[in-house]
């Protein structure tokens, strides 16, 4: 198997660091594994097959690196096209957004996660919250700024001003006063061309794991409430920062009634969006009246063995070598399931 790691994003590091706990995770009287290192310049590098305690080093090349990583007769990259399974281990654009997952859909190579539709919806949070309108599911509203647009907001302080498309709380601002909006946007616009503004959702932060296929259908994890402790919302540093965080699983004051509604919830949103494998869902429970809004969803979330997707189901259970070597059993199903279809 393929391990992919890097990337071109600015959630490069974060990568990185989920695949050497997943490569460190894998059991290697199972696999054989072989690592691809991409670089923030996108250059992709083949190291040979490792052991569970190799580490990743970014920015060091074992080997000739290739810009475009298709199956060849010769180059590093060659052997992409002949293993049983590819883990995409990236976060955020060029990796989580179907770029890589339309790749390897070309190279006919079975791989980890959600596919080249699902993973670029989730990706883009406009589209994705106007298809979880469509299919009844609630999430916080938002009014989309593309270039051209008018900065506003229609809905009052304080809102969320944030890139469309990225992820791990990069270029995003809660913003409090009027004077604040129009440098909120210039910064998100700095990672993408769309920017939304959300509503600022009074409650508590709570996240569901889920994991499967279509069929049988996917299991929702117990859900977890984040405590962002000293931070005044769930930014880089409380998710990255070495107690910057606490996850409280199940949450401490919510009804069983609620714990189910969020569990079916994020079913609910991972099967409209037609995600694959796993996916991270993440929802606000409003103070008023315990109304339960989806914020995102993110296709292949941080993944090292503390990560808040391998806690939740932890706790469910769910050991995290068990969740990878179901993730790769999924991943081959899948192929299969799809092999058979007539284009």
């Amino acid at each position: 198997m393929a391990v992919l790691a890097g990337g071109r994003s600015s959630e490069h590091e974060i990568s990185l660091a989920s695949a050497r706990s997943v490569v460190g995770a894998l059991d290697p009287e199972r696999y054989e594994i072989a690592e691809v290192a991409i670089g923030r310049d996108g250059r992709w590098a083949l190291e040979s097959a490792v052991s569970s305690g190799h580490v990743l080093v970014p920015g060091t090349e074992t080997g000739p690196a290739e810009t475009l990583p298709v199956p060849a007769e010769s180059g590093t990259l060659e052997a992409l096209g002949v293993v049983d399974v590819v883990l995409p281990i990236l976060h955020g654009p060029f990796g989580e957004d179907g770029t890589v997952q339309g790749l390897l859909e070309l190279a006919d190579v079975p791989y980890v996660g959600a596919g080249v539709a699902a993973s670029a919806l989730a990706m883009d949070k406009d589209l994705f919250k106007k298809v979880m309108r469509d299919s009844g599911v609630p999430v916080a509203a938002h009014h989309a700024i593309r270039l051209g647009d008018a900065i506003e907001n229609p809905f009052g302080y304080p809102v969320f001003v944030k890139p469309a498309r990225l992820g791990s709380s990069v270029g995003i601002t809660k913003v409090h006063a009027e004077d604040e909006l129009a440098p909120a946007v210039e910064l998100a616009r700095r990672h993408d061309e769309k920017v939304l503004v959300e509503e600022f959702v009074a409650g508590t932060e709570v996240e569901v794991g889920v994991l499967g296929n279509r069929v049988p259908p996917p299991v929702a994890s117990l859900p977890g409430q984040i405590d962002t402790l000293e931070h005044e919302w769930y930014d880089y540093s409380s998710k990255y920062d070495e107690g910057g965080m606490d996850l409280l699983v199940p949450p401490p004051g919510l009804s069983q009634e609620t714990v189910e509604l969020l569990q079916r919830r994020a079913v609910e949103s991972f099967v409209a969006s037609e995600c694959e494998g796993l996916a991270r869902v993440d929802f606000f429970v409003r103070e008023s009246e315990g109304e339960v809004v989806l914020n995102e969803l993110n296709t292949m979330p941080g993944f090292t063995a503390t990560s808040v997707w391998a806690r939740l189901f932890e706790a469910s259970g769910l050991s995290y070598a068990e969740a990878l070597d179901r993730l790769i059993e999924l991943a081959l199903e899948r192929h299969e399931r799809r092999s058979k279809l007539v284009y």
